[in-house]
């Protein structure tokens, strides 16, 4: 399918409606948008507690046009395994005839942190689902928190950059690989920048049998301090420096989907972010050269891990 037929698809299949009280520039609806569009089946969605259930949700409206559940934020994947089993049970008594598909949505804090038990017991269950995290590497729906999602250097409210601590000394964790390490058939890294690879990827997680992760770079500009006109550029600049590298895990075989012919500098992606004006300033060279550091190492591994991609 090309660009022109993906955007097609996406725009004639609303499963997630306008009218939402996402922020400007919140690149959230977009992904669920895509990704709802990848399967022509009827979907059911679980979401967990989060800033697209919030908002997504204001009583007596919602901007779901499928039939979808909250939950709180440490359990959506459980809640989906549970509707699971209940339309199992009710096709095998031939109550339901119809093909469906499930997905259950949650944040970086959800995923990453507090859902994470879920998530792995899900995943290790078995369970026919896609389990999508849209990260915008911060808990934005509490304040702007640090998550285990949050990338090495970066300022949050817990973990404000000063004159000792420069900010989140911890690296982010790897969600992608930590998902495929459950022997699952399926786990991918996407952005918002690249719709089309976003699309194929949760494609195939839906015709996949059993459990799939798409874990979907999503700019948020109140916690990155960006301009919500720089949605699509900071995420693309996020994937061209390769501090968002995009691949897959198929089978235990990793692909690397795309990648950049001119590599970025990592300040290109930074420099416009007020969660990382620290490392500009005079006397951080070093931080900014220690980031630069990581993602070079992040990538050669990559390269190395995904042999013959």
């Amino acid at each position: 399918m090309n660009p022109k037929e993906i955007a097609e698809r996406i725009t004639k299949t609303p499963r997630f409606t306008s009218g939402h009280r996402m922020c400007g520039g919140c690149a959230a609806p977009i992904i669920v948008r895509t990704i709802l569009a990848a399967t022509e089946k009827p979907v059911v969605a679980a979401n967990a507690t989060g800033c697209l259930e919030v908002a997504s949700t204001i009583y007596p409206f919602s901007s779901w046009d499928i039939p979808w559940i909250h939950s709180a934020f440490e359990n959506a994947p459980a809640t989906i395994s549970g509707v699971i089993a209940a339309y199992e049970a009710a096709k095998k008594r031939g109550r339901i005839k119809e093909d469906v598909k499930f997905v259950a949505f949650g944040g970086d804090g959800s995923s990453y942190d507090i859902g994470i038990q879920s998530l792995s017991g899900a995943l290790e269950r078995g369970h026919d689902f896609v389990y999508v995290c849209y990260d915008n590497e911060g808990y934005m729906n509490t304040g702007g928190q640090r998550s285990g999602a949050t990338p090495f250097g970066a300022s949050t409210t817990t973990d404000p950059a000063g004159k000792v601590r420069k900010g989140k000394q911890e690296n982010k964790k790897d969600l992608v690989r930590i998902a495929a390490a459950h022997n699952i058939p399926y786990a991918a890294k996407a952005s918002v920048s690249n719709l089309p690879d976003l699309f194929m990827k949760a494609e195939k997680a839906f015709k996949v049998k059993g459990p799939a992760v798409l874990v979907v770079l999503s700019t948020c500009p109140t916690l990155w301090g960006t301009m919500p006109k720089d949605t699509i550029t900071m995420a693309k600049r996020a994937v061209d420096s390769c501090a968002w590298p995009l691949y897959e895990i198929e089978n235990g075989r990793c692909r690397i989907t795309y990648k950049p012919s001119s590599k970025l500098p990592v300040a290109e992606f930074l420099r416009p972010q007020r969660r990382f004006r620290h490392v500009f300033m005079p006397g951080n060279e070093k931080e900014l050269n220690e980031i630069q550091k990581r993602v070079d190492e992040g990538w050669e591994e990559l390269l190395r891990i995904c042999d013959g991609s």
